[in-house]
């Protein structure tokens, strides 16, 4: 009696991790890709290496404006589903129709730059439910439009090691290099929920900061996750700094507290584009 009582205690603490495990290779499978995991969240990045974009005369990798995501918290009762996709202007209402049909709710429709060529709108969604059945559905979803599923990335240019440690230097933060693309990722120093539920990082709260090498100068975009109080600071702080304000909007319905996201582009060296940056941290609530 005691030895199937033990095996029913393990059997009990070990069957959430094993569940979570299962539910993630499960994901995995239906979207023929591999995820990255952050705690409870299983994340998956799908870059439009299908387009050709450029902003003025810059050839815009995937990597820095041009990469849909689906990140999947993964809960007992209801899993969550939330992300953004990086459609051409012909895709944007077939992919309505099949969130429609598909039990994806919109909460955004907008630009993240101004004059790109082609266009490009991002739509960001929140769906919930068991997870296979939600991966389902955003497979449906992105096979309304040309980007490649099943794919983990994309070609870049060859690594150029001293820009990250001049971009490290001037920000004071820890970056991530592939190929000619830089990244930053800064989180609030606050707690956001929505319908109850924290939002992790993860899905969407933190603030992506990108820098694309160019020769000796470089491009940067992203977005700044704000507080009412904070977006006009930020805005001034980077427009002294010579970088543009391209959007600024919500990405959810019903967080809190209510958030802004405020996207840039910036065209300079790469110093003076990091300095514009921390400026703008600096008026932040951020780790």
């Amino acid at each position: 009696m005691k030895k199937i009582l033990i095996v029913l205690m393990i059997v009990g603490l070990c069957s959430p991790a094993l569940a979570e495990s299962d539910a993630a290779k499960s994901l995995e499978q239906i979207l023929g890709q591999k995820g990255t995991t952050q705690k409870d969240v299983v994340k998956f990045t799908f870059p439009r290496s299908d387009l050709k974009v450029k902003m003025g005369n810059v050839r815009v990798v995937p990597g820095l404006a041009l990469t849909s995501w689906a990140g999947f918290k993964l809960m007992d009762e209801q899993s969550i589903v939330m992300g953004d996709l990086v459609l051409t202007n012909q895709e944007v209402q077939s992919v309505i129709k099949k969130c429609g049909e598909n039990g994806i709710q919109i909460t955004a429709l907008h630009n993240h730059l101004i004059g790109s060529v082609p266009n490009l709108m991002y739509l960001h969604y929140v769906g919930t439910g068991n997870p296979s059945k939600l991966a389902q559905a955003i497979k449906a979803v992105l096979g309304a439009t040309k980007t490649p599923v099943g794919k983990t990335g994309s070609k870049q240019e060859e690594k150029q090691s001293t820009d990250l440690k001049k971009l490290e230097s001037v920000l004071g933060r820890t970056g991530h290099q592939k190929g000619n693309l830089i990244q930053f990722s800064v989180e609030r120093n606050d707690t956001i929920s929505e319908n109850n539920m924290v939002i992790p990082s993860a899905l969407g709260t933190s603030m992506p900061i990108n820098f694309q090498m160019v020769g000796k100068k470089a491009a940067t975009t992203g977005d700044f996750v704000l507080m009412a109080d904070e977006v006009n600071p930020v805005i001034k702080a980077l427009s002294e700094n010579g970088i543009q304000i391209t959007a600024v909007h919500n990405h959810m319905l019903r967080e809190t507290p209510r958030l802004f996201f405020l996207h840039f582009w910036g065209y300079d060296t790469p110093e003076r584009l990091a300095g514009g940056i921390k400026a703008a941290l600096q008026h932040v609530n951020a780790k």
